[in-house]
């Protein structure tokens, strides 16, 4: 129970669904309910599938160009300690703009919910716990993530902007944890 606990914990801090919050709320404001409760079916839909495609052919890809666990772990958690720094400090990097139905697609699905650090982590997590605990803490924290966007104005009511930034920062700052720990662990230390 703790290695489901400890995977579950690992994709649900780099997922950061209450991060994402804000930014599905600003690029669906001006659109009506159906639209929105659509953008999330779809996003959902599209990260399903890359998180499940590097799930189960992560390992292979990474075999494939004769790239070694290890340093993958190292490389993973570099991406997780730089996207962590980001998160925290409230860095934009940048990002085009999508048309309203590529929105779903771009940004949210990817590189929001299902971006390198949720690909890097899934890999991971498959190369320690296996596929069967990896899929089931995926598709967890996926519905936990469409939960939370098929209910978004709820959710963005009871948090608030300022809530949910803060809430994203926490999780920016466990985050930074994760990559220096997956950094650690691929130098043996």
């Amino acid at each position: 129970m703790e290695t489901i606990l400890k995977a579950f914990l690992s994709l649900f801090i780099i997922m950061d669904a209450f991060g994402v919050l804000p930014v599905f709320i600003t690029v669906t404001k001006n659109y009506p309910a159906h639209f929105k409760k659509h953008c999330a079916n779809t996003a959902m839909y599209v990260a399903g599938i890359v998180l499940l495609v590097f799930l189960f052919f992560g390992l292979a890809i990474l075999d494939f160009f004769g790239i070694n666990f290890s340093n993958f772990k190292v490389a993973g958690g570099l991406i997780l300690l730089i996207l962590g720094v980001k998160i925290v400090l409230g860095l934009q990097f940048r990002e085009e703009v999508a048309s309203k139905y590529q929105i779903a697609v771009v940004p949210l699905a990817t590189p929001l919910i299902t971006g390198p650090g949720v690909i890097t982590t899934v890999i991971i997590l498959v190369g320690e716990y296996g596929y069967y605990i990896t899929l089931l803490v995926s598709l967890l924290n996926l519905f936990i993530t469409w939960l939370i966007l098929y209910n978004a104005d709820y959710f963005y009511k009871l948090l608030g902007r300022q809530g949910s930034d803060v809430l994203s920062r926490i999780m920016g700052l466990l985050l930074t944890a994760l990559g220096v720990q997956f950094i650690r662990v691929g130098f043996g230390v």
